[in-house]
This record gives structure tokens, sequence and C-alpha cells, in this order.
């Protein structure tokens, strides 16, 4: 299993709690120490536990209308997080208004934090973008973006959870 330079696999089990097979896959940063358990679940714990629409975008690789999602226009500091597993994936300080109608962020937080594969569902070559931790569809990379890094990773609302930064 290809994880890239980064990170090594020290070790792979299967857990069961309360009769749920989930499976744990450890990774540690080289030199950071950071642990990210790898979710998987039955396609009927997802559905338990997503809405219809989650579900639908999160699972089936769906996508959202455009202008209808509830961070498509947010301008509150914070982190956004996977919907499904509550990964760190991108935070408020580098989200823009790209004019597409869906959240828009010009990098992730963590490049581990997330992954992508080729997507030609729609006849057209695109980058899709997946929650490293629990595979979740979030939504398309495009070379668009704005300076520094050119990029427009374009996510849909419904795929995530926003925490906002407290005030304390």
């Amino acid at each position: 299993m290809a994880l890239g330079s980064a990170f090594r696999i020290f070790e792979r089990r299967g857990v069961v709690i309360s009769g749920l097979q989930w499976t744990m896959e450890c990774r540690y940063a080289s030199g950071g120490g950071n642990v990210a358990d790898k979710v998987t679940k039955s396609e009927a714990k997802w559905r338990e536990q997503l809405t219809d629409e989650q579900y639908e975008v999160c699972r089936e690789k769906g996508t959202e209308r455009p202008f209808s999602g509830e961070y498509c226009d947010s301008k509150d500091e914070g982190v956004y997080r996977c919907v499904c597993c509550g990964n760190e994936l991108f935070n408020s300080e580098a989200k823009y208004d790209s004019g597409t109608g869906w959240p828009s962020f010009t990098q992730p937080i963590r490049k581990e934090g997330i992954r992508s594969e080729s997507d030609m569902s729609t006849g057209t070559a695109r980058t899709e973008v997946l929650c490293s931790r629990c595979d979740s569809h979030l939504g398309h990379v495009f070379q668009d973006g704005p300076a520094p890094t050119g990029q427009r990773y374009c996510m849909n609302s419904t795929s995530l959870d926003f925490q906002k930064k407290s005030d304390s």
C-alpha cells in the first residue's frame, strides 16, 4: 500500500466495537508522531450515521446544487472537517469566493488529510478529492485557483462540518 514517503504503516488491525467492524490503520508522520486511524464502516452504518443528502454526496460521489450549500458564502473563522469522520481538511484562512457556487479553498490543512483520484464520470478529466481517513467524496480540485497555489479545491458543503474558532 503506497502512502507516500512521509508515512510508514506500523500496524493494521480490525477492531469490533459494539458489533461494528472498524479497520484501523495507524500511521505515524516521520518526525511528527501524529496518528490517524483509517475509518471503514459498512454501507448500513454509513446510512445510519449520515442524512440522505450526506450519504449521496459522500458515499455515492454525488454533488450538491451550486449556491445551495451551507458554507458557500460563510466568512466565519475556523476549521472545516469531514462530516463522516471528523478529519481536519481545510482552514477558513484558505477559503475564498470562486464564484462557482461551492466552498472553495486554495489548499488543505495537510496534504496527508486528503487524497485524489482521476474522475472521468462526466466524460471530462477531473481530479476527485477524497478524505484520506474514510474515503468520503469531498469534491474536486482544479488548476485555476488564485496564488499562492493556483489550485481551487471545490468542495461540497454537505461533505463538510464546520468548527467555528472560539472567541476566547
